[in-house]
Parts: structure tokens; sequence; C-alpha cells
């Protein structure tokens, strides 16, 4: 839509059941459907018995489908009625400071390596896991290895960090950066008696 224009509201329907049936995109999502298909509205026209005129207002939102015309449009893509009343996550999720909890390393563990904060912990569908980790303070025997799929990045925002990898310990510094491969045995420590913290990044 161009902006600063007014979109006609379907005959029958107050602005509110508008805006509430415009949050399921259901005309975008037939178009979606009928482009993945290389599909035409006039082939699709053939498949419904729903004119072609309808299913482009039906895709422009100008109109809205009863649910026997969408189950009918559904059933030529083999799709429940269930893909077109299913809410897409929102594209930016915002979480305040506030609303972060802490936690540590491991309950029950008397020494933990370290306490983290969740970043992105309201998201459900994650491609990555974002932390706030602040670490304690411990003799190198005491660094527990960990390791896990994926990979990780690292980022230290504050002190001096102790990254445990296999064998060797590299030593960041506030403005390090480190990129490892998660397979790998590794752990981490706070060097000095400054506090340490980092943004921790992991991705499946």
């Amino acid at each position: 839509m161009r902006t600063g224009e007014a979109k006609a509201r379907p005959m029958g329907l107050t602005d509110t059941l508008t805006d509430g049936l415009d949050r399921y995109e259901i005309g975008p999502k037939l178009r979606e459907l009928r482009l993945q298909k290389k599909m035409g509205l006039v082939e699709l026209s053939g498949h419904t018995g729903l004119s072609a005129a309808l299913l482009s207002k039906l895709e422009r939102s100008k109109m809205y489908p009863t649910l026997p015309t969408l189950l009918k449009i559904s059933m030529v893509f083999s799709v429940g009625l269930e893909y077109f009343f299913k809410r897409e996550e929102p594209p930016v999720t915002i979480v305040r400071t506030k609303d972060r909890m802490r936690f540590p390393e491991r309950t029950g563990r008397t020494k933990n390596s370290y306490h983290f904060e969740s970043l992105d912990f309201p998201v459900k569908k994650k491609k990555l896991n974002a932390y706030l980790a602040e670490f304690a303070q411990l003799p190198v025997d005491d660094v527990k290895l960990h390791k896990h799929t994926g990979a990780e990045f690292i980022h230290v925002i504050e002190g001096k960090l102790g990254l445990y990898v296999r064998d060797r310990e590299e030593e960041l510094s506030k403005g390090d950066s480190a990129y490892l491969l998660a397979n790998v045995p590794h752990g981490y420590r706070r060097i000095g008696r400054l506090a340490c913290r980092a943004v921790v990044v992991s991705v499946p």
C-alpha cells in the first residue's frame, strides 16, 4: 500500500473486526501459497470453482473468505485451516533489563564458572541464543569444560576473561572477541579481582 493511501473497509465490518482479521494476513498467505505452486489465478479458479476476480480480492484483503471457501482453497494446497490462523512471531522482540532473570551455570553446584541472563528468552523460534554472562574467579583446575553442537561467539564488555579450549587458556580483555566451534571442549573463568562480563551468542 502506498503511503497515505487509505484501505477500503469491506462492507459490514467494523474497523476493529477488519484490523483483527488483517493481523492473520490471510490474503498474503493465500497469495504466497499460490505463487509457491507457480499457479495463476485462473488455474486456481479452475481447481476451486471460485472466480479469479474473487480470488484476487481475497488475496488483496478486499474481501475475507468464509470458512467453507477457505477450506476449499486450502485443500488445493494440502494445508489445514490452522495454517491461516497461526499468528506469526513479531519481526522484533524487545527484552527489557527489568524482565531478565539471573541463573547459575548449573543449579546445585557450589562452584559455578558463571551466572547468565538470557537476552532473548521470549522468542519461541530462535535461530540463535544470546546471553549476558558474569564470570567467577576460579583456579584453572576448577574450570569445568563442556561442549555442545554449533558455534559460539563471545565478546568481552568488562574485565578479563580466561577462555579455556582443550588444554590451552586464552586471555581476553575488554573489547576482545572469540569465535569457537562449540563441539570442542571449552570453559571460562574470570581473571583478576575486577568483575568480568561478556555477551555470549550460541548458534545451534
